[in-house]
């Protein structure tokens, strides 16, 4: 059986954070090396980096840049760090450790070798998880050969083998005979230039759809079921992703098919009561208007381009994570966390 290619996403080494550029795939695969917070910064907001757990790995390593020593200086780039992208809560939890761990340090000679320390935790966590939620995963999809997925929520959105994809690459490991299908998701394309690209090199079988066509390929019988990733879980169960998300859990809902979602327990934030209170990302409007060089869209027509939509919580069959599988009903995630310690 031909193992999946997992190419790893960041490193940090010699006190600097190399990444792989997503911005240019599929058609270059290079790293780009930040030996400053405003790099890290600029890597998050540009998407050379981005899905929810690999900017949160990102964002730790980036605290690590500010001026050795300088507890100011640190916090600072914390602060910094945090307005490089709104709706991803993974960024968030992750500089929120990073605070938590220079506070319970009292020795300032050893704040540079404390953060490393916790931001390596963060990154070995995350390798963890995406074993965990592929093995997860993988006993809900067993059944299913053909699998539709949104944006791209594999290695290159996490450390290694993702959140969705990850799932997929544990049934591929397995022997079974899996299809998917992914959809090119709009703004910025993720779907076919990052998943087709990221499933192709791991010798799995993938199709890219134009996002106005899974409802026929559902209608049609082509679909088995739907799984996608999450950048923020209200506590009600409601989730944030990739915009086109919602309109996907309307069709498979109407066509009878599980909507999975997978994400880390990272994601989740229980200060929000509903997706209602989830901040939503607007992109640029270039984004849509050009494609390379060349103007699609006039200079008269506005454009709406929100990064993310919010898919309730009674659309989703399961939330797929590390410390096991949310059926539907979900009314509590603490609820449901708090089963899974008990």
């Amino acid at each position: 059986m031909e193992q999946p290619a997992i190419h790893e996403t960041l490193e940090f080494q010699n006190e600097r954070l190399i990444l792989i550029d997503q911005t240019r795939l599929p058609g270059e695969v290079t790293t780009l090396q930040c030996s400053t917070v405003e790099q890290v910064h600029d890597a998050i907001y540009r998407l050379v980096v981005r899905g929810a757990p690999a900017i949160g790995i990102a964002a730790a390593y980036g605290v690590c840049l500010a001026e050795r020593g300088s507890r100011t200086s640190y916090l600072s780039a914390m602060d910094y760090l945090a307005t490089s992208r709104p709706t991803a809560v993974n960024l968030f939890w992750a500089l929120d450790r990073m605070r938590q761990r220079l506070d319970h340090c009292d020795d300032d000679t050893k704040l540079y070798e404390v953060l490393v320390d916790e931001a390596v935790m963060i990154h070995n966590e995350d390798r963890k998880m995406c074993h965990d939620i592929g093995f997860e995963g993988a006993a809900l999809l067993g059944h299913c050969s053909r699998i539709l997925t949104h944006c791209n929520a594999g290695g290159l959105a996490t450390s290694t083998r993702g959140t969705a994809l990850a799932p997929i690459y544990q049934l591929h490991e397995q022997g079974s005979q899996v299809k998917v299908y992914a959809d090119e998701t709009r703004p910025l394309l993720q779907g076919a230039r990052l998943t087709a690209w990221e499933l192709s090199q791991a010798g799995i079988p993938v199709t890219v759809l134009t996002d106005s066509m899974a409802g026929s390929l559902m209608r049609n019988g082509g679909i088995d079921a739907v799984i996608v990733g999450a950048d923020r879980i209200a506590k009600n169960g409601d989730v944030a992703n990739k915009i086109g998300t919602y309109p996907l859990a309307v069709l498979a809902k109407y066509h009878s098919l599980p909507f999975y979602v997978a994400a880390p327990s990272s994601t989740f934030d229980e200060s929000l009561e509903s997706g209602d209170d989830i901040p939503i990302e607007e992109r640029n409007r270039e984004e849509i208007s050009k494609q390379g060089e060349k103007w699609v869209v006039p200079d008269k027509a506005e454009v709406m381009n929100p990064a993310f939509d919010v898919t309730p919580a009674h659309l989703i069959t399961a939330i797929i994570t590390e410390k096991g599988v949310l059926h539907a009903p979900i009314t509590s995630i603490q609820a449901e966390f708090r089963s899974y310690r008990d």
